[in-house]
């Protein structure tokens, strides 16, 4: 992208002060990120960002989700008498349209945010980041329990277990590129826990389990941290709609608990790790047991095994069709990444007497 570009796309926000440098920011996946700097000290710094349409199809309803969380997360820290809520809850720009994204003439779609000054993310998953994560994602859902209008879901069906079992089948009956005879053995194993990994909308249409406005990608690095290491607030808000909680219980801890990487492909070196699953488990509860059901505490352990599973079916279905939706380095990648996570589901599993004890002593 050359400045041209750039001067043009930030001309149509309304944004304060001279643009003096701008600059690639983080290592985000799906959207394109970038600093912009401001000449002086009177003007904020700003984020731009590209936002991926391919993955997030409707724009206008993905801005409005954002548009009404920030709003609300605002409105309740003022409430309270909170300090410094400029660095704690992320502030929006509008395009001169009054829009809070633009579309350039290529098609691509843009939003502004002001930059957070004096923040750092982390990526290395601790006891303490556990913890604060688990705090910080559990109050982010609290401020969220009385939004006052229904959220779109940015991408449907998201964690929809029984639809991603359905995919898997599919793709097995198709056999696309002739992998299916290699994992059939995998295929069983995942079969014979299939009714048990979809209680969740099964329980959802029985009317026993709420869906609440929830983050959908509680990763540490989804947070942002004050130079004291305090959590300030949660960041990269596209995911953000309605789910089960069990979305950003079980889906952290199903990369921050594993003992190694999800396509390391020596199993070995899988495992589900305890202590970082208790550091997480209490400061969530810390936060979120004032909303929380019961039937939502006694499914915790439950999400914690739910997210390998889903992603080794995933990995696993994607495998079998011939690797179109992840990016593979090599032939058997995918495969790879759906045994590790099978052995993690394993593992995650023979720890649910641990689990359940653990949770009912926070109690």
């Amino acid at each position: 992208m050359n400045t041209i570009d750039i001067d043009r796309i930030l001309s149509q926000f309304e944004i304060i002060g001279q643009v003096q440098s701008v600059a690639p920011l983080g290592e985000g996946l799906i959207n394109d990120t970038y600093r912009v700097a401001t000449a002086g000290d009177q003007a904020p710094d700003y984020v731009l960002q590209r936002i991926n349409n391919a993955v997030f199809q409707d724009v206008d309803l993905l801005q409005h989700n954002i548009e009404v969380v920030t709003a609300h997360i605002r409105r309740k820290l003022e409430a309270a008498g909170t300090d410094d809520v400029e660095r704690k809850v992320l502030q929006l720009v509008k395009a001169r349209d009054g829009k809070t994204y633009y579309r350039d003439d290529e098609g691509r779609y843009w939003r502004v945010t002001v930059f957070i000054p004096d923040s750092f993310t982390h990526q290395a998953v601790t006891p303490q980041s556990a913890f604060d994560a688990g705090k910080a994602f559990g109050q982010f859902e609290q401020m969220l329990v009385d939004v006052p209008e229904q959220l779109g879901e940015t991408i449907p069906d998201f964690h929809n277990m029984e639809l991603r079992m359905r995919q898997l089948r599919e793709a097995a009956q198709r056999d696309a590129v002739g992998r299916l005879d290699a994992v059939r053995g995998i295929i069983d194993e995942l079969e014979r826990d299939a009714d048990w990994m979809c209680q969740a909308e099964r329980l959802y249409r029985e009317g026993k389990l709420p869906k609440r406005i929830c983050h959908c990608d509680t990763k540490v690095n989804n947070m942002l941290f004050d130079s004291q290491g305090r959590v300030l607030c949660v960041i990269d808000l596209d995911t953000v709609m309605p789910s089960f909680i069990f979305s950003d219980y079980g889906d952290f801890l199903r990369t921050g608990a594993n003992l190694t990487t999800e396509d390391d492909p020596d199993e070995s070196h899988v495992g589900f790790n305890a202590e970082i699953f208790k550091s997480f488990t209490t400061g969530y509860l810390e936060s979120a047991l004032s909303f929380l059901t019961p039937i939502e505490v006694e499914h915790l352990p439950y999400a914690v095994a739910l997210f390998p599973f889903m992603q080794c079916v995933r990995f696993l279905a994607d495998y079998i069709n011939g690797d179109t939706y992840y990016k593979v380095k090599y032939a058997t990648h995918n495969l790879d990444r759906a045994r590790n996570q099978l052995a993690l589901y394993r593992d995650v599993r023979r720890h649910d007497a641990m689990m359940a004890d653990f949770i009912n002593k926070l109690l």
